[in-house]
């Protein structure tokens, strides 16, 4: 089978689109790329949701750990303790589980049948476990910047007569986010890189469609070789680093655009009347 071939037969098959037999034997070097490169859509995928979504819900718990009632301090400390006290594959483990144990017929709310099979696969089970994972982490980062928040510049703002929710969305909370960034940029990257734990946790991988790292760890097993599939693996993750790195480096060139002394993007004007 010629490389192209390949491309077409595996390219998507870790979401359900191609060949549906993995290779069997005579295991070539496009087989092992295009197969792994296939499952990092699913590293991708556990990624992006679980950042975008456990964002919200991290600057929602700093807030709670800096608020002066304890009612809502308290339950936001244990949670940040207990997802950050306990190791990511632990809490894979518990959650497919407790995920099992739920009815398969359904809970009924208020009348209502509220179906549970689903969070058993990985798509929703596991990319709930790294929600709240990423959230608890990213909650800590942003609770440090919202206590390095200048007092100098709420006073300004309070001088100046704004209102609670102006004082938040335009001083607290833009202050809290640069200063917070490249710490939430670690976070984004160590994310990205726990992804390879879910199909080595409980959640199984439905029909062989797993992550890259699930695809790597097939061929390693079969060509009792794994100094090929693993190195692939790496240089994928480096190459997905990299692009975090970019998205979130521009990000902060917005977020610190107003600041002195940021480089400013370069412009050819032709002179062509002097």
């Amino acid at each position: 089978m010629e490389c192209w071939d390949v491309i077409q037969a595996y390219a998507f098959r870790s979401i359900g689109f191609g060949e549906r037999l993995l290779p069997r034997s005579d295991f070539t070097l496009c087989q092992q790329f295009v197969l792994i490169g296939s499952g990092l859509l699913w590293n991708i995928y556990f990624g992006v949701l679980a950042l975008a979504s456990g964002f919200f819900l991290a600057t929602a718990i700093a807030l709670g750990m800096a608020s002066e009632n304890p009612l809502l301090r308290k339950p936001a400390n244990a949670f940040v303790f207990i997802f950050r006290g306990s190791p990511l594959f632990i809490q894979f483990f518990f959650a497919y589980e407790m995920f099992v144990l739920l009815p398969r017929a359904g809970i009924e709310i208020f009348g209502i049948t509220v179906e549970t099979w689903w969070l058993t696969r990985a798509w929703a089970g596991a990319l709930f476990v790294l929600f709240l994972n990423t959230s608890a982490y990213s909650a800590q980062i942003f609770y440090g910047a919202l206590m390095s928040v200048p007092k100098g510049d709420i006073e300004a703002a309070e001088a100046y007569g704004f209102s609670k929710w102006d004082k938040f969305r335009r001083i607290t909370w833009p202050t809290m986010l640069r200063l917070a960034w490249p710490g939430y940029t670690n976070e984004a990257i160590f994310l990205f890189h726990a992804t390879t734990l879910v199909f080595f946790s409980g959640f199984p991988a439905w029909q062989q469609r797993g992550d890259a790292l699930y695809y790597a760890n097939y061929f390693a097993d079969k060509t009792f070789n794994p100094f090929i599939s693993y190195p692939i693996v790496a240089g994928y993750f480096i190459l997905l680093t990299l692009v975090i790195i970019w998205i979130f480096e521009r990000v902060n060139r917005r977020l610190n655009k107003h600041l002195p002394g940021q480089r400013k993007k370069l412009r050819y004007r032709p002179q062509l009347i002097r």
